[in-house]
């Protein structure tokens, strides 16, 4: 998409004009950037050799949030003392846009500890009705948000989600973010690429997802307010 590829350009060009209005904190930040590089390498070395342990044995375990499950067993073997007979499961996969839910059969207590022995990085609840539920968190946008989702400013300008096209009805907002300052956006951007805002910056990937949110965050009201009160 043409705005996608602007917003690319256009936020390295407003890095560039903001970078003046920064300069006289580089010092302090360098300072504050050494003291927490020379901790860090302390840390880095435990972190190393804790992800050398694992290579050796051949775990391939990379990710600190992989390293242990998501729920002891202790708190899972407690939820399946709760569940007295066959109950219906679900799958449900949660994503940074979107979720679905999956029906995944009926399970009883042992059956519902072993499916979670499979699938440990999941975390296990009972819903009011008795039925399980397994939830999984997946970084990317769900097969819906990436036919649907488009970004684009609500009634109270701000930036936001929506599923279909903003303006036309049949959009709803799924996420708001934050204000934006509509005369340093319109001040700072060309008339069709506010145009095409109003009308909807449709994402179809996390990448597009990240480069549209990451651009617009720089036009946030708390953003643009900091950055007048740098360059007093």
């Amino acid at each position: 998409m043409v705005i996608i590829a602007f917003l690319k350009k256009l936020k390295k060009q407003l890095q560039k004009s903001l970078r003046w209005k920064r300069k006289w904190m580089n010092l302090t930040m360098i300072l504050v950037v050494a003291a927490t590089l020379s901790a860090a390498w302390v840390l880095l070395q435990g972190a190393e050799q804790i992800v050398t342990e694992h290579a050796v044995f051949g775990t391939g375990i990379t990710q600190p949030s992989e390293l242990k499950p998501m729920q002891t067993e202790e708190e899972i073997q407690a939820l399946a003392n709760k569940i007295k007979d066959r109950q219906k499961a679900f799958i449900r996969t949660v994503y940074v846009c979107g979720d679905e839910l999956e029906p995944i059969g009926q399970m009883d207590a042992a059956e519902m500890l072993a499916y979670h022995k499979s699938n440990p990085y999941t975390v296990a609840s009972l819903a009011a009705d008795g039925s399980i539920h397994f939830v999984k968190t997946i970084e990317d946008l769900s097969p819906h948000c990436k036919e649907n989702a488009y970004f684009g400013m609500d009634k109270g300008g701000n930036l936001s989600l929506f599923e279909g096209v903003p303006g036309t009805g049949e959009g709803n907002v799924i996420q708001t973010f934050f204000q934006l300052n509509i005369e340093h956006l319109e001040s700072s951007l060309p008339r069709d690429a506010i145009k095409e805002l109003y009308r909807g910056i449709q994402v179809r990937d996390l990448s597009e997802y990240n480069s549209v949110l990451s651009t617009f965050s720089d036009f946030a009201v708390e953003v643009t307010e900091k950055a007048m009160q740098l360059s007093r």
